[in-house]
């Protein structure tokens, strides 16, 4: 059965200036951009934390190299890695995705930096342990990539894939440890 609605004369202007349900209408026309909006705030703190955190455990890791610490206790790249990992917050896949790139150079002139990104837009996995001598200029870097969930990764997506590159890093010259180290190393 079909059923026809038919208004009463004047209906439609009666209908126009219903009030009731413009609230529910203008929250619906509002929701998406409010929520995405809020989502990417969210994200974008956790990415800043994230970061943040990405620092501070590079800046003691450096500290233990800088000292002689590292080369002391022979660490080898997967044990510093490790290490590394036991400090970091929010990294998901640690052991598989995050990098490290511990490099010594002659001076502060000759330090170098080879991209952290590949030509593919992915991170490089072109890295070495050389955690260096007494005095030796070192350059520890750690990086990842933070997957992006916000709709249209709103500017924090700088990876092939959506991703977000996170990276930190600390030069320095090695102290005098020398007489820290057991012979034969």
């Amino acid at each position: 059965m079909d059923r026809e609605i038919k208004l009463k004369p004047g209906g439609w202007r009666r209908l126009r200036r219903d009030q009731r349900g413009s609230v529910a209408v203008e929250f619906s026309l509002l929701a998406i951009p409010f929520f995405a909006l809020l989502f990417a705030m969210i994200e974008t703190c956790i990415v800043y934390f994230a970061t943040s955190n990405l620092d501070s455990v590079v800046a003691n890791a450096g500290r233990m190299v800088r000292t002689g610490q590292v080369q002391a206790a022979g660490l080898s790249a997967g044990d510093f890695k490790a290490m590394i990992c036991g400090q970091v917050t929010l990294v998901s896949d640690c052991e598989g995705g995050l990098f490290i790139d511990v490099r010594n150079f002659s001076s502060f002139g000759g330090v170098s930096f080879l991209p952290l990104i590949d030509e593919n837009g992915n991170p490089s996995e072109d890295t070495q342990f050389q955690p260096g001598g007494s005095g030796d200029i070192v350059v520890v870097r750690v990086y990842y990539s933070w997957g992006v969930l916000s709709p249209g990764s709103i500017g924090l997506s700088n990876l092939e894939g959506g991703g977000r590159l996170i990276a930190a890093s600390v030069a320095f010259r090695n102290e005098p440890f020398g007489d820290m180290l057991p012979s034969g190393s």
